[in-house]
């Protein structure tokens, strides 16, 4: 397999696209779950951390890069009909590593204006998105195994560059046979915690599942908020706003309004507060003030545009 090394790359042009419209989801199938590329309603699509790609999600799809890796996978039943294989097993691949990339499935035969856009050379062709920049990373097919070791390779390159970030799962709803939401029983003891009130003890379970799987997302966005409900309780805003403006280069008065505002919904305000604050400070301060930033981050969720546009202001403070 033909594997590109890993490193920064440039813009997309998104010139060539035209205005969305309305059009047939990628793979010739319909919402209503008509025959897709293979012919069948399984195959391609339908994975928590995968997404069929169409002109109105595409610009969404680049933005979720500003926050963890994305990889599109282009492919076509037409050209080659080996490279939907190819598709199914990234998909099989993006669960695996539970949101450390997201799969975005490019069926050129039903967008071309995409492949158009991305000047795609052939089929197949997997690329890679980092910060809403691209390149490519390999272009024939392998087996399944070849292709895990090489996500392997790149999720090594990509935190030894300091890019953790973790995408949410895409397809999380469950629900009971009347279509009532169902609790997933993991997080019950927490969320019960929180119902009652007993904040220190939701923490706890939270931890617990984190500790368990430092890749289930939902529990660290619950631990994050259960986190920030702990730090806040008591404290009265007025006073915290007062101390903040009196001393607006002391980290923890900074912080805590920081936290407030997220408790009260001002989620932009917090983010605003403290990528300010990192552009102040430097050393042990800064690296305190970024990981809260970015644990604030978790909490609302990697997917929420509020964070995209955080990270983007985050990563122009600290360069």
């Amino acid at each position: 397999m033909t594997q590109q090394p890993f490193s920064r790359p440039g813009a997309i042009d998104l010139s060539a696209l035209k205005r969305p419209t309305p059009a047939q989801p990628p793979g010739g199938s319909s919402t209503s779950g008509e025959a897709g590329p293979q012919g069948g309603t399984g195959g391609v699509g339908g994975s928590a951390y995968a997404v069929l790609v169409d002109e109105q999600n595409f610009q969404g799809i680049l933005e979720a890069s500003m926050g963890a890796a994305v990889l599109l996978v282009f492919y076509s039943q037409s050209r080659m009909p080996q490279s939907v294989g190819l598709a199914e097993d990234m998909q099989t691949l993006s669960d695996e590593f539970e949101g450390r990339f997201l799969v975005g499935l490019v069926d050129v035969d039903a967008v071309p204006q995409i492949a158009q856009a991305m000047q795609i050379p052939s089929i197949p062709l997997v690329i890679a998105v980092i910060d809403g920049r691209p390149m490519p990373l390999f272009q024939d097919l392998a087996p399944l195994d070849q292709l895990r070791e090489a996500l392997t390779q790149v999720g090594q390159q990509l935190t030894g560059q300091g890019i953790t970030g973790r995408h949410q799962p895409r397809s999380t709803v469950v629900a009971s046979e009347d279509g009532e939401p169902v609790v997933d029983p993991r997080y019950a003891p927490a969320q019960d915690a929180l119902g009652e009130g007993n904040i220190e003890l939701a923490v706890s379970e939270y931890q617990k599942l984190v500790d368990a799987n430092p890749a289930d997302v939902e529990a660290a966005a619950g631990l994050a908020m259960a986190q920030l409900l702990l730090r806040t309780q008591g404290v009265d805003l007025n006073t915290a706003r007062a101390a903040a403006a009196a001393a607006p280069d002391n980290l923890d008065a900074q912080i805590m309004v920081a936290d407030l505002d997220m408790l009260g919904g001002h989620v932009e305000d917090a983010f605003h507060r403290l990528v300010g604050l990192v552009a102040r400070t430097t050393g042990d301060d800064r690296t305190r003030v970024r990981d809260h930033l970015i644990g604030l981050f978790g909490a609302v969720g990697n997917d929420d545009p509020r964070v995209l546009r955080g990270r983007q202001n985050l990563a122009s403070a600290l360069f």
